[in-house]
This record gives C-alpha cells, sequence and structure tokens, in this order.
C-alpha cells in the first residue's frame, strides 16, 4: 500500500523506520510547511515496509512516502 503526502512540504522527521508495525493514525513521518508540524499517517494498521524520502527533502502533494502492508 502506498501511503502519500496530503500536503507540499518538507520531510522534518522520519517516524517509523521499514519493520516497524503501525496502528491507524499512527504518524510514519512529520512534514513541514507554513511553520505548522503535519503528520503522514498509517491509513490502516500494519508494517511499514519503505521509506522513501530522507528528512530535509521536499516532496509533492501526491507523492508516495512509504509503503506498508496491512
Amino acid at each position: 500500500m502506498d501511503i502519500k503526502s496530503e500536503i507540499s512540504g518538507k520531510v522534518w522527521k522520519i517516524e517509523a523506520t521499514p519493520g516497524t508495525s503501525v496502528e491507524e493514525e499512527d504518524a510514519i513521518i512529520i512534514l513541514e510547511s507554513m511553520k505548522m508540524e503535519i503528520p503522514v499517517a498509517a491509513p490502516k494498521d500494519g508494517k511499514v515496509t519503505e521509506i522513501l524520502v530522507e528528512e530535509e527533502e521536499l516532496v509533492e502533494e501526491g507523492q508516495v512516502v512509504a509503503r506498508m502492508e496491512t
């Protein structure tokens, strides 16, 4: 399952690494946009399989930033 950014912004912090089990609504990545911290959350319970961005990287709205399996 692809996890997409809902906004354009800069990756402020990566909260979960590949292999991390997450629950629905857990933050996987924190983006900074307009001086606000916006979480990219898990849409379902599962396990993060891949992080496709790095901290400080700029991302666009709709960009796939992580993948997970449910």
